[in-house]
């Protein structure tokens, strides 16, 4: 038999003066073949080649400019380090071990130098796979979509530096990531992934770092935090919200699936690599919050920029469990959880401190019963919350105002009200419940009025306020129709206590029935009522407000109705007794008013120096808030 398993020889060759060569091994030719194959094109890209294609070796790069060698390079390192294995099991002892160990490390030196070459080159331009989510699919949103635009130039120019997806070569798209990872499944196949590993960790790691310098991500600690004033904390959170979408969207998952290309064929080396490149910077980007969150001088006016914070992790929280699911980054999940946390808490503080401050208000009221500046603060700062309704819903949801508490049934009356276990639902509930505890505040400031028709004034002022800024918010969705309705009823009755009062001698001067009878002394005597009475109403509401001007036509038209036209027919049936009883002078003195002129006066009592718009909260009114920023 003939081939690699024998090498007989025939009897009478015995006469040969010298003597037989052993015959080779399966093992020896299997090895001496890879060896010299391997060697050709090893060899030929040594670093340290004596010959005169050392300086070309040195300089260029095998899989740029040659990339079918490179294909070849790895398939014959590949091939070099099966053979190498082979003949191990077979004969350790083997002397072309040796060769084939020099020749092999001359491979790795190469392949080092390509792979740090590759990387150092592509730092910010890897190519469309590493920022693909064909591996992941199902990712809840994609760098693209960025909810809000970044005020931060530094953003703008990282974002660029990431958008770039590929490098071309003779028009054709180039691969980087393929090429990283055949060096790395070459390099982990000869048992050197722990040195590929190494060279990636440390420019990645780099690329992370810089990058999140650029973004303006800073590491703090908890002692600088509170030392700092809230104006220059207040910059570092907003430098974080313009910055942490684009880091967790965009640089860490695209480092991510990056990662699990280049070291695909092992699931621990890819684990550990991305752990070592961004585990740090992560849990560094997700402390920021709850640093803020414990800020000693949190106050009500700090609370958006808490629900910021939250939000911002709550809306990334998907890809936040989807980047870092390997067990080795479970400390940046469990750091992001406990910033939601911790903000959590912070909001609801503030949200109680909030609560408790209405209660406390010892603000005066304001003159003419116009709008009080507690009722602009808490509304604006409850239409601001209602556009963090998502947020809120959590943070209230373990202290939520009980659909059986003495709440009346009509603040929890709304669309959604069925389902009381439902976020919107416990929104609306909490929403409400800090609008009637605004409202019993009021109703406690009117009693300080020494005029009841003003109280009712201020009442329906303030309370029609409340509803126009919950018409023109997410109110309006969070608390219904229904509550709407509810409430504007009451304003429509606030409004007819003050005009039943406010005018109570005006009306009850003229008789009830103006087509009776009566003597010229008792016309007289309705005249000057009536006088007296329109006077006296005119005088004192002068200075009285109704800052809406829907409201105040409405009043206006009404009060109209009921003085004009009553007195226009008792004027009308009684000018005449009036007039002829008594000289010209007398008769002036008893009637002072014709209807047109009470039309006049009342134009000029709601429109004029009278119920202007302008609330009168300057005149010397304080409050213990301060207008609520966002």
């Amino acid at each position: 038999m003939t081939g690699f398993f024998s090498s007989s020889k025939p009897a009478h060759s015995s006469h040969n003066s010298s003597s037989p060569s052993p015959p080779h091994t399966f093992c020896e030719t299997l090895m001496e073949d890879s060896l010299k194959n391997a060697e050709a094109i090893i060899k030929r890209w040594d670093l340290d080649n004596g010959s005169s294609n050392s300086s070309y070796c040195t300089i260029s790069n095998l899989f740029r400019d040659n990339r079918a060698e490179a294909k070849q390079f790895v398939d014959a390192v590949i091939d070099l380090q099966h053979a190498m294995r082979f003949v191990i099991k077979e004969s350790s002892s083997s002397q072309q071990l040796v060769r084939a160990q020099n020749l092999m490390q001359i491979a790795i030196k190469r392949l080092e130098k390509e792979f740090r070459t590759i990387l150092a080159g592509n730092r910010y331009f890897l190519d469309s796979e590493s920022t693909a989510s064909r591996e992941y699919s199902n990712r809840s949103s994609t760098a693209s979509d960025e909810d809000q635009a970044s005020e931060d130039d530094n953003t703008v120019e990282i974002q660029a530096r990431l958008s770039e997806v590929s490098i071309t070569e003779e028009g054709e798209k180039i691969s980087v990531t393929a090429d990283l990872r055949a060096i790395a499944d070459c390099m982990i196949e000869a048992g050197y992934g722990k040195e590929c590993a190494q060279i990636y960790q440390l420019n990645r790691k780099s690329v992370i770092d810089e990058t999140l310098y650029c973004l303006g991500i800073e590491n703090f600690n908890i002692s600088v935090i509170q030392k700092m004033d809230w104006d220059v904390l207040e910059k570092k959170i907003k430098s974080w919200l313009s910055a942490v979408k684009v880091a967790v969207s965009t640089l860490l998952y695209g480092e991510r699936i990056l990662c699990d290309q280049v070291f695909a064929v092992s699931d621990n080396i890819r684990e550990s690599c991305f752990s070592e490149i961004a585990k740090d910077s992560a849990l560094a980007l997700f402390t920021f919050p709850e640093m803020v969150a414990k800020y000693k001088k949190l106050s009500i006016e700090k609370m958006f920029r808490i629900l910021d914070l939250y939000d911002a992790i709550s809306e990334l929280w998907s890809e936040i469990e989807l980047i870092f699911g390997f067990d080795s980054t479970a400390v940046v999940r469990s750091q992001a959880m406990s910033s939601m946390e911790k903000l959590r808490e912070a909001a609801g503080t503030i949200l109680s401190e909030f609560e408790s401050a209405i209660k406390k208000d010892s603000s005066k009221v304001v003159p003419g019963g116009g709008i009080h500046p507690l009722t602009r603060y808490v509304m604006n700062y409850l239409v601001f919350l209602s556009d963090y309704s998502g947020p809120i819903s959590e943070i209230v949801a373990d202290m939520p105002v009980s659909m059986k508490s003495p709440l009346p049934e009509s603040y929890l009356l709304s669309p959604i009200a069925d389902d009381e276990n439902s976020a919107a639902c416990v929104v609306s509930v909490r929403l409400a419940w800090l609008i009637l505890v605004l409202l019993c505040k009021l109703d406690g400031k009117a009693g300080f009025y020494g005029d009841v028709p003003l109280s009712y004034l201020f009442l329906a002022n303030n309370l029609n306020y409340v509803l126009s800024k919950v018409r023109e918010s997410s109110l309006k969705l969070l608390l219904g129709s229904i509550w709407l309705s509810n409430h504007e009823a009451k304003v429509e009755q606030y409004m007819e206590n003050y005009k039943r009062m406010g005018w109570s001698k005006v009306l009850t001067s003229l008789p009830e029935n103006l087509t009776a009878k009566i003597s010229p002394a008792e016309v007289n005597q309705c005249f000057c009522k009536f006088n007296l009475g329109f006077e006296e109403a005119y005088r004192k509401q002068s200075s009285w407000v109704i800052p809406d001007p829907k409201l105040r036509d409405e009043v206006k038209i009404s009060l109209a109705k009921k003085i004009v036209t009553a007195y226009r027919a008792f004027y009308e049936k009684n000018w005449e007794t009036v007039s002829r009883s008594g000289s010209g002078g007398e008769v002036e003195s008893i009637v002072r008013f014709v209807p047109d002129d009470l039309q006049n006066y009342l134009s000029d009592l709601f429109y004029g120096a009278g119920f202007s718009e302008n609330s009168s909260t300057s005149h010397g009114s304080t409050s213990t808030f301060s207008s609520p920023s966002r």
